[in-house]
């Protein structure tokens, strides 16, 4: 399937493109051979291929779940205006 100089303006001012005489010519041998290949792709038998979400057969390394940094939430919480079992109290914004 080929493409006409109608479709790659139609491509071109979705695209908002403006292009030249002869980048429209240059742009449907393009884009035609590109339509080409993509028609070739598509007659692949694929019937026994599985599909696959990553292409190399791997394990993701995970590290330990472990508490790294001790929790200092008192500390930060002796500069507020108001604190309520932990949470900040703040002034109501809505009515």
């Amino acid at each position: 399937m080929s493409l006409d100089k109608d479709q790659v303006q139609h491509i071109a001012m979705l695209a908002r493109l403006k292009l030249s005489d002869e980048e429209y010519a240059e742009s449907v041998e393009k884009l035609s051979k590109i339509v080409d290949f993509v028609d070739q792709l598509s007659q692949a038998d694929t019937t026994d291929v599985v599909p696959m979400a990553h292409p190399l057969d791997a394990a993701q390394r995970l590290r330990p779940d472990e508490v790294t940094e001790t929790n200092d939430r008192d500390r930060y919480q002796e500069n507020a205006a108001a604190v309520t079992d932990g949470l900040y109290l703040v002034p109501k914004v809505l009515e």
